[in-house]
């Protein structure tokens, strides 16, 4: 057994190291802490006031730079100022600015402000970090430009006042008969804030220049155009208007003229909106100021139409034309009143026709036979004046040809004293004796009841149902020859009321009561005294018989009557009316069918007084009546 030696009252032997080592570990972290501070307080010391290293802009390195010299470092560096040009245009106009001029400019203190920043921006563990990241990695501070809008807004402004101008009404000047126009013109106005729109972003990506169109607002004026309006007031004051017009012969009518006076006068000048309210002048002129004028002369412009006339062709069965039909007008005071408009409007002719309503006749040149229901002669009348005075046979001859060639419609009035017209000197008629109530006088139309009586005839053997009829004072010679006997005349007066006659109208009528048209026709016969009457149309089936004449209350005739014509000399006398009973006489017409049946009876009755012969002599004749 092993002995072992102990000693008991000895402590256990400790390794020195184990105490050294960590004591010379804490002395050196506080050496090297000490160190480390003292570099890192020797940094500061060293960067204070400077920019701290690591630090760059534009490419510059500003580590170790006062401001001052950062400064002065990056002034020149920026040249986007001086080399964009910004051109702003409207239409063919142009103005350049430089961005530097627009409020583009590098602001050198603010970047460098941020790079001496750089590092200082924490606490002091924050910064201490910054600093060496910066240091170790570099750290580049964009620039800082700035973008001034309220200068390029200056600019903007500047070009504005070369193209800013208010809205020009148009304005029509009227001096009298002088007139002249301002044209207007429309406003503009560049908007600026919506050109800075447009500017800011070229500047924001930096473009290096370009254009920029300028956003102008244009402001239509209320009134755009007066030249328009002053030159149809001048064309309305050139020249007086003139108004002319031609009869229905051929002959010229007026001339009427509208002076320039007058125009000037009636001149209107309103202004009128268009659709989108744009005003414009209105130059009129109030025609309508010549109405009255025109419906007062439409009176005496007025022409009634003229039916043709004709003849019927026995072999052909066709109307023969002997005088065309003319048209009837009326003055159309409305067209009148337009081209009256027109002409004053118009830089040519100022001289015009008055314009008409024209109305054709009833029955025209092209009228035909079939048409009108005229195939045959259906009746005639014949009357002789035999023993009549040359003036008695021409006013014979004018009475019957105003009925040649007329038509009478279905149910239509034929009245004698409608188409005998006017019978007076100035219409052709000439002077001889008539029979005016129980006296015979010298008078204009004498012989004219011979046509009539004649007419009675014809319509008395036509069946045509008579309306008004009138008989004679007196039992008249002239109408007694040739077979038909007393109570077959037909007496017609027509009273001059200008010359004071009171006498009452006497006229001959009949209707025409059939469905066709009625054809007269008339003739002279010099050879045999007679004057005819011919009616051609369709017999309805009727026939017509003079059943006989009854004659009574009969009286003697009156004395002979003297009567002076200064055409006969002394010794001279002419008969020109005959001695003649009185008597109450009636005339029976019976009108029978086809078959012969009695269809219609009527009494034509006539009262005459007793009537001495009219003869002629020469004035201061001894047997002339006192």
């Amino acid at each position: 057994m092993n002995r072992v030696d102990t000693y008991p009252d000895e402590a256990p032997v400790v390794n020195p190291w184990l105490i050294r080592l960590p004591i010379l570990f804490i002395s050196g972290a506080i050496l090297l802490f000490i160190a480390v501070v003292g570099l890192i307080v020797a940094f500061e010391i060293a960067f204070q006031g400077r920019i701290y290293p690591g630090v760059y802009s534009y490419g510059v390195s500003l580590g170790g730079m006062t401001p001052e010299q950062a400064r002065e470092a990056l002034d020149g560096r920026f040249t986007y100022d001086e080399q964009a040009v910004f051109t702003f245009r409207y239409g063919d106009q142009f103005w350049q600015a430089r961005a530097g001029e627009l409020g583009v400019y590098f602001d050198v203190e603010a970047t460098v402000g941020e790079a001496y920043s750089a590092g200082r921006g924490g606490n002091f563990a924050v910064n201490l970090i910054d600093q060496a990241f910066n240091w170790l990695n570099g750290e580049t501070i964009t620039p800082i430009i700035r973008y001034d809008q309220n200068a390029a807004a200056q600019q903007v402004a500047r070009i504005a006042t070369e193209i800013n101008r208010p809205a020009r009404d148009a304005v029509l000047h009227i001096d009298g008969a002088n007139i002249s126009a301002t044209p207007g013109e429309t406003g503009k106005a560049v908007d600026v804030r919506s050109t800075l729109y447009r500017l800011d972003a070229a500047v924001l990506n930096f473009d290096a220049g370009g254009e920029i169109p300028l956003v102008v607002n244009e402001t239509v004026p209320v009134s755009l155009d007066a030249e328009t309006a002053a030159t149809r007031a001048q064309i309305a004051l050139s020249g007086p208007v003139t108004l002319t017009a031609t009869a229905a012969d051929g002959s010229a009518l007026g001339p009427w003229t509208a002076t320039v006076a007058q125009i000037q006068n009636l001149l209107r000048i309103d202004t009128v909106a268009d659709a989108n309210g744009l005003l414009t002048y209105d130059v009129e002129v109030d025609v309508a100021a010549f109405r009255p004028y025109l419906e007062e002369l439409a009176r005496g412009l007025i022409s009634q139409p003229q039916d043709a006339r004709y003849h019927f062709n026995v072999s052909t069965g066709q109307l023969d034309v002997i005088r065309s039909g003319v048209n009837g007008r009326t003055l159309d005071v409305d067209g009148t009143l337009q081209r009256l408009h027109d002409a004053i409007f118009s830089s040519g002719n100022r001289t015009i026709s008055l314009a008409f309503h024209e109305e054709a006749p009833r029955y025209g040149n092209n009228t035909t036979a079939a048409e009108l229901g005229i195939t045959q002669l259906v009746s005639t009348g014949q009357s002789y004046y035999t023993g009549s005075s040359r003036a008695r046979i021409e006013n014979i001859i004018l009475a019957a040809s105003r009925f040649d060639g007329l038509v009478i419609a279905p149910g239509e009035l034929f009245s004698f004293n409608r188409y005998v017209g006017d019978i007076s000197p100035e219409s052709g008629f000439v002077e001889g004796f008539v029979i005016v109530g129980d006296r015979t006088v010298r008078g204009v139309g004498g012989g004219v009841c011979q046509v009539s009586t004649t007419a009675f005839r014809a319509a008395f053997y036509g069946g045509y149902q008579i309306e008004e009829r009138h008989a004679h004072g007196y039992r008249v010679g002239y109408y007694e020859i040739g077979g038909e006997g007393v109570g077959m005349d037909a007496a017609i007066y027509i009273p001059d009321r200008a010359a004071g006659e009171t006498y009452g109208e006497l006229d001959f009528t009949f209707r025409n009561d059939t469905p066709y048209h009625l054809l007269i026709e008339t003739q002279i016969y010099p050879g045999s005294n007679m004057v005819e009457f011919r009616f051609y149309s369709t017999n309805p089936g009727r026939q017509v018989v003079k059943a006989g004449t009854e004659v009574s209350e009969v009286q003697p005739p009156a004395a002979t009557q003297y009567v002076a014509n200064s055409d006969l000399g002394a010794g001279q006398e002419l008969q020109v009316d005959w001695a003649a009973e009185g008597s109450y006489v009636q005339v029976t017409r019976i009108i029978n069918d086809s078959s012969g049946n009695e269809i219609d009876r009527y009494i034509f009755a006539s009262r005459y007084q007793p009537w001495g012969a009219v003869i002629q002599v020469a004035p201061g004749d001894s047997r002339l009546s006192s």
